[in-house]
C-alpha cells in the first residue's frame, strides 16, 4: 500500500504574530513550505505578506510563534543568520552591484582570499577561482552570457534578474525566496525567469514565489499560499481554482472551507462583481 503522508516541510510556521504598536502585521500566520515544490504567496497589497516573508528570512523577528526549519524549531537573530541556514533570498530590488562584474556579484560579501600569505596577510582576492567557480553555476542553471567579466550595469533587466537568483541558489542549501522576480521585465525576459525558477526546483531547492502576477503564479507554482489579514487564508493548488476564484479569495469574497475541501461565499456582492457563481 502506497504512503500517503505528506512529507516534513522544509520551512514551516506556526501561530507567528509581529505588532508595531497598536498595528497588527502578522496574526497568527501559519506557513509551510514542501521539499522540491514552488509556493507562491499572494496577497492584497497591505495583507502582511512582506512582514512574513520578512520573519520567515530573519529580518524581523516575530512577538509570538515558531519557525521550523527542516523540522527543527529555529530563531534567526538576523538576515545573516537566515543565510547561515542556507535561506536565501532575490530581492525586487535584486541588490546587485551594477559597476562590478558578473563574477565579483555573484561573491558579493563573500569574496575568495587566494591561498597562502597573498591571501591571509595581503587580503587578495582569487579572481580566478571566482569567476571559474561563477561559470560553472551559470552552466548548472543554464544561463547563457557573454562573458563574466562584464559589468552588471551592462546587462538586460532579465539578465540582471538571472544572477542575482544564480548567486541566491549558489549558496543556498534549503530555500530560494524570491521577491517579485518578473516585476519589471517584459514577456520574453519574464519567461525566461519563470524558466529559471522551474530549473531551481529541478535542482531540488524549494522555491517562495511573491508575486501579484496572476497569471505567472498559475503557471509556475505547485501550490498558493493566499495571505489576508495577516494570516492565511487559504492554501490551495492553482488547479482546483480557477483564477478568479483565488482573487476572490484574496479579497474576502470567498473563504475556503478545509475541512470540505470547497469554497464557501464571504461576500455575495464582491463575489459576483468577480464574475463568480453564488448559487
Amino acid at each position: 500500500m502506497m504512503s500517503t503522508q505528506t512529507p516534513t516541510p522544509v520551512l514551516q510556521a506556526r501561530g507567528l504574530v509581529k505588532r508595531y504598536g497598536h498595528v497588527t502585521a502578522i496574526d497568527g500566520a501559519d506557513f509551510d513550505l514542501l521539499p522540491g515544490e514552488v509556493l507562491a504567496v499572494i496577497g492584497d497589497n497591505g495583507a502582511g505578506k512582506s512582514s512574513l516573508i520578512k520573519a520567515l528570512t530573519g529580518a524581523v523577528t516575530p512577538d509570538e510563534g515558531e519557525i521550523r526549519l527542516n523540522g527543527e524549531v529555529i530563531r534567526f537573530n538576523g538576515p545573516q543568520d537566515a543565510r547561515c541556514h542556507g535561506i536565501e533570498t532575490v530581492y525586487q530590488d535584486l541588490a546587485v552591484a551594477a559597476s562590478m562584474d558578473i563574477a565579483s556579484n555573484m561573491f558579493l560579501g563573500r569574496e575568495l582570499r587566494r591561498p597562502g600569505p597573498l591571501g591571509s596577510v595581503l587580503r587578495m582576492l582569487d579572481k580566478k577561482r571566482m569567476r571559474e567557480e561563477a561559470a560553472e553555476h551559470m552552466a548548472d542553471l543554464k544561463i547563457g552570457l557573454r562573458s563574466l567579466t562584464q559589468p552588471v550595469e551592462t546587462l538586460s533587466g532579465g539578465q540582471r534578474q538571472a544572477v542575482a537568483v544564480a548567486r541566491a541558489v549558489a549558496w543556498a542549501r534549503s530555500v530560494v525566496v524570491m521577491d517579485e522576480p518578473t516585476a519589471a521585465l517584459g514577456v520574453k525576459e519574464s519567461g525566461q525567469v519563470l524558466d529559471l525558477i522551474r530549473r531551481v526546483r529541478d535542482k531540488g531547492l524549494p522555491v517562495v514565489l511573491i508575486s501579484h502576477n496572476m497569471p505567472h503564479v498559475f503557471e509556475i507554482a505547485d501550490r498558493i499560499h493566499v495571505h489576508r489579514m495577516g494570516r492565511r487564508a487559504a492554501l490551495i493548488k492553482p488547479g482546483d481554482y480557477s483564477m478568479s476564484e483565488v482573487v476572490a479569495i484574496m479579497t474576502g469574497a470567498l473563504t475556503v472551507d478545509e475541512d470540505g475541501g470547497g469554497t464557501v461565499v464571504a461576500d455575495a456582492e464582491a463575489a459576483k462583481a468577480a464574475g463568480i457563481g453564488t448559487n
